[in-house]
């Protein structure tokens, strides 16, 4: 989600700017506000992602169809980000890093400012298309631009920062933005989203450092074609499709899965609990994630395991149902982080090439959570979901475990 400095080597790409400062803190110490600013952008792509989901009845009635067709605003997001995440981030690899994050998300401005002002069906599909491909860009870049605002010591914590804003998107900014919407209207919580952006815009020009991109050698082979031979990649990259496959099939369907508990009326609570147990995870990988990223992505599998055999075991108890949920986020929280770190260290060189398959990879397992999970909800019931996330978690620890020696190695080097 970088370029090659997210190598534990000196950076191969263009030489700096002599008009603007490469080195993002005093040595030791986080670039909080720089990484307070990459974390707002995480919040922002992943909230517009969802936001369509507390807004159905009322973007269907203003744009004339079903709630089934606006929610394919969200499926239509994902999809511009599968599509596109992969040859934009080789496209635009010699870009320096600030000019590409201005890039994106001016352009994710853009998109949600027509989404808000369209009366048309099919141009609000177009606009969400449009963000998805932005947030793709960015989210082949963000974890990366962590990783080189901090020293080696300090990288997996400085992703950590910058990836909490997925957590506080789901848990605090879905609901928020549901309010505004039904509060005042569906339009104004995504100019919100535009008004938010804009002032990101300008927080990344005043904090955040700049970097250069990397120029592949002239005769080398396209980063995206040869990055699955690099030993580690292909690993790290299977266990993502697949956790985040289990883990999107039960939440998208959290709220019917509650309901036929009889706790429906309970869903804004269950969510809520699940967002602060993934900002402990997040805040407890941040520290460890440098030495222990084996072990944490392990502790992370089982922990989500154990919250799907709770939750189609013992269901009937709401006690545990909360139980189960705080052990899903704890498990989750710091899924993110691992996985772009473990991604990034594999990738070296073909650093970038490896974090925009991840982000592909990532939004395929979004799109087929939804479809997985609807058609097991269709087939099965709602008890199937937590039955399919233990049976897809048991070839997730098995590669986990096996990848020892690239991927998810025992000991890493992070001086």
């Amino acid at each position: 989600m970088s370029s090659t400095d997210l190598t534990r080597g000196p950076s191969r790409g263009p030489a700096p700017s002599p008009r603007r400062a490469e080195s993002p803190s005093p040595p030791g110490k986080l670039n909080l506000s720089a990484l307070l600013a990459l974390a707002t952008a995480v919040f922002i792509t992943s909230l517009t992602e969802t936001l369509p989901a507390g807004l159905l009845p009322a973007m269907g009635g203003d744009l004339g169809v079903s709630e089934s067709a606006t929610g394919q605003t969200v499926t239509i997001y994902a999809l511009g980000t599968v599509l596109t995440a992969v040859p934009l981030s080789a496209a635009t690899a010699g870009w320096r890093r600030r000019r590409l994050l201005l890039t994106a998300m001016g352009g994710f401005a853009l998109a949600n400012t027509v989404t808000a002002l369209s009366t048309s069906y099919p141009l609000t599909m177009t606009a969400r298309f449009a963000a998805g491909v932005a947030a793709g860009l960015a989210w082949a870049l963000l974890a990366g631009y962590a990783r080189r605002t901090a020293p080696a010591h300090l990288q997996g914590k400085a992703i950590a920062v910058a990836m909490a804003g997925i957590p506080v998107a789901l848990s605090f900014g879905v609901p928020a933005g549901t309010f505004v919407g039904r509060a005042v209207d569906w339009r104004t919580a995504f100019l919100v989203m535009t008004g938010l952006t804009l002032v990101l815009l300008g927080w990344i020009l005043a904090a955040v450092p700049d970097y250069p991109g990397h120029r592949p050698e002239k005769g080398s082979a396209p980063p995206m074609l040869g990055v699955l031979e690099v030993p580690g990649v292909a690993p790290v990259l299977a266990v993502t499709l697949v956790f985040v496959l289990a883990h999107t099939l039960l939440y998208t369907y959290i709220a019917a899965f509650l309901d036929r508990l009889g706790m429906g009326g309970r869903a804004d609570t269950v969510l809520l609990v699940f967002g602060a147990a993934s900002l402990l995870s997040i805040w407890a990988v941040g520290p460890l994630i440098n030495r222990r990223l084996r072990a944490l992505m392990i502790t992370g599998t089982l922990l989500v395991a154990v919250a799907g055999g709770i939750l189609a075991l013992f269901a009937q108890s709401p006690a545990l149902v909360y139980g189960a949920v705080v052990l899903w986020g704890l498990g989750w929280g710091g899924a993110p982080t691992l996985l772009q770190t473990a991604a990034g260290d594999a990738g070296g060189e073909r650093a970038d090439a490896a974090q925009a398959m991840l982000v592909t990879l990532w939004n395929v397992a979004m799109a087929g959570g939804g479809v997985v999970g609807g058609l097991l909800l269709d087939a099965f019931g709602t008890e199937a979901l937590p039955w399919s996330v233990l049976a897809l978690l048991v070839p997730v620890a098995a590669v986990v475990v096996a990848a020892r020696t690239h991927g998810f190695p025992a000991r890493r080097d992070v001086s």
